[in-house]
């Protein structure tokens, strides 16, 4: 994308420091970097302190043109203790992010290779999520120059930039110098163990992703209700799942799904939806997990809780053909009997086969040619990369 002697375009993507924009974003900047640019990965201290944490210093060494930097979010730092591993409480980030992050960026964006200001440093393309608009704005503004293009990440979503795993999967991006995973929480690789050797379509996967949170009710409604399904499953059960209280499964649950049930606190989300073995997933039907699940074809059972998760929930269901949901009223009965339906009935049948249809359609989209291809390519060429 480059000529001789020119310099390559800087892209600064900072993502809202929660887990669910952090690993879109990735995904971005990940391809912006794979065409050209030279990237910077903002994360607040706090992220960057439970990063190192789970992946280690290594994991955020970067690569050559992939950079990490790191500003203040007023979040207390973690202490290695144990309830520092959990959820952030989402009103107070919004309220601490917008209340001091202002400064530190703009302060950021004029140090970036030792520039005395930004008019001495290339073009800078910032890609923010839509809950760092605000003070990004400000300080794109009070910078007062064209170097400075912001882009929100809901401007740039409908170019598929979750696909990316299927890129890398299928050789049409490098996975050299590619940054794999941000996951503020450690994952547990022996998830994929353990789904070796499973039958195919055999496994219920449970995930309610980073911030979706139930009662104590809730949560054995689902327990039993998975028991009484008679299937195998993974679950991942995050310590703050449930609202107030301990993610504490009883005893007799604990005995009912001894050899085939398998629990763990966080997961590679995209290859565990992948392997051939997990048949059905139970989801919170967040966007990341709404993507995760139409690429590794598996329809769904949807419990959704809040926010973007409400209109999804109904493309999956009343859309797409991919899904069922339950109601917030969980009952283990109707868990078991989706389950069931998902797992063996005709409706089942329909809605894996409508899955599989969904997951071709995101590899045309992701290949040369393909709409989500061309559409990236059309935003690199007409709106962030500079005009010869």
């Amino acid at each position: 994308m480059e000529g001789a002697g020119e310099e390559k375009p800087h892209a600064v993507c900072l993502p809202f420091p929660a887990q669910g924009h952090i690993t879109p974003m990735l995904g971005v900047a990940n391809l912006l970097h794979a065409h050209g640019f030279h990237v910077t990965f903002v994360n607040s201290e706090y992220n960057h302190a439970r990063l190192v944490r789970t992946r280690g210093a290594n994991a955020l060494a970067g690569s050559p043109g992939f950079h990490f930097a790191t500003i203040p979010d007023g979040m207390p730092h973690p202490s290695g203790a144990v309830d520092d591993d959990v959820t952030q409480d989402i009103p107070s980030l919004c309220k601490s992010t917008l209340e001091t992050c202002l400064g530190p960026f703009r302060r950021l964006l004029t140090e970036f290779n030792g520039a005395a200001s930004i008019e001495d440093h290339p073009v800078v393309t910032c890609i923010v999520s839509d809950l760092t608009m605000c003070f990004a704005m400000d300080a794109a503004k009070e910078l007062d120059v064209p170097y400075v293009q912001l882009w929100t990440a809901s401007t740039v979503s409908y170019l598929g930039f979750r696909y990316f795993r299927l890129l890398i999967d299928r050789g049409i991006v490098p996975l050299q110098g590619t940054v794999g995973s941000l996951s503020l929480w450690k994952e547990q690789e022996e998830c994929l163990q353990w789904l070796h050797g499973k039958e195919p379509a055999s496994v219920v996967y449970v995930n309610f992703a980073s911030i979706t949170v139930m009662t104590k009710e809730q949560l054995l409604e689902f327990a039993w209700g998975l028991a009484n399904s008679g299937r195998q499953f993974m679950w991942i059960i995050r310590r703050d799942l449930v609202r107030g209280d301990a993610a504490v499964l009883p005893p007799e649950f604990m005995a009912e799904m001894a050899g085939r049930g398998f629990m763990a606190s966080w997961c590679p989300q995209q290859e565990v939806l992948n392997h051939p073995a997990v048949g059905v997933f139970l989801t919170h039907s967040g966007w990341n997990s709404t993507m995760d699940s139409m690429c590794g074809s598996v329809p769904v059972i949807s419990w959704p809780f809040f926010s973007d998760q409400l209109t999804n929930y109904r493309y999956q269901c009343n859309e797409w053909g991919v899904g069922m949901e339950i109601g917030n009223n969980v009952q283990r009965n109707a868990v078991t009997g989706l389950i069931t339906e998902l797992m063996q009935g005709e409706s089942g049948k329909k809605m894996r086969k409508r899955a599989e249809e969904w997951q071709e359609k995101a590899i045309l989209a992701a290949k040369p040619g393909g709409s989500s291809h061309r559409n990236l390519k059309e935003l690199l060429c007409d709106v962030l990369l500079p005009k010869k």
